[in-house]
């Protein structure tokens, strides 16, 4: 009978000692030990992506990448004095969007030093450039043939400046 008692205490003490350990995943993670990360986190990041309508698309891309290695771990953020970390790996070389997590990182260390790990926060980087209100211009005809010999790059340039034009905040 104290043998029980013993073990459920010792489970007990585990579980709530656990409350921002990585023992399992779950929505609100950071709700005790850290209730302003996400909040912090969407600061950082949408303040980036209404400088920049790229970033969405880089921190997508750069998430993607650190799932398929080994998971969502965030081992794609990491550095290597020889260059033999993911990041270094051919198919990572043009991922972009590093300064910004580090940026996120930085606003979160400083509510709650050594709680956030850097593998949540490109997800909930990814997730919260993704969600940026835009404010998209709609009305535009649907094409009804498709023409390659047409496209110059002159004329994608200058298309690509107009769309980035009409989605800046206003």
């Amino acid at each position: 009978m104290r043998a029980n008692f013993l073990l459920l205490v010792s489970l007990t003490i585990l579980c709530v000692s656990g409350v921002c350990q990585g023992w399992f995943l779950r929505k609100n993670f950071y709700q005790h030990c850290c209730p302003k990360a996400e909040e912090t986190i969407k600061s950082v990041i949408w303040k980036r992506v209404a400088a920049d309508s790229g970033l969405p698309a880089e921190l997508l891309r750069m998430h993607f990448h650190d799932c398929f290695v080994r998971g969502c771990d965030g081992s794609v953020l990491l550095d290597s004095p020889n260059n033999t970390a993911e990041k270094d790996s051919a198919p990572n070389l043009t991922l972009e969007g590093f300064d910004v997590i580090d940026e996120a990182k930085t606003a979160v260390e400083k509510i709650c030093p050594g709680i956030v790990s850097c593998a949540d926060i490109l997800a909930l980087a990814a997730r919260d450039s993704v969600s940026f209100q835009v404010h998209i211009p709609l009305g535009m005809d649907t094409a009804i043939c498709s023409a390659t010999d047409s496209i110059t790059s002159e004329g994608k340039e200058m298309q690509t400046l107009h769309w980035i034009q009409l989605m800046q905040p206003s």
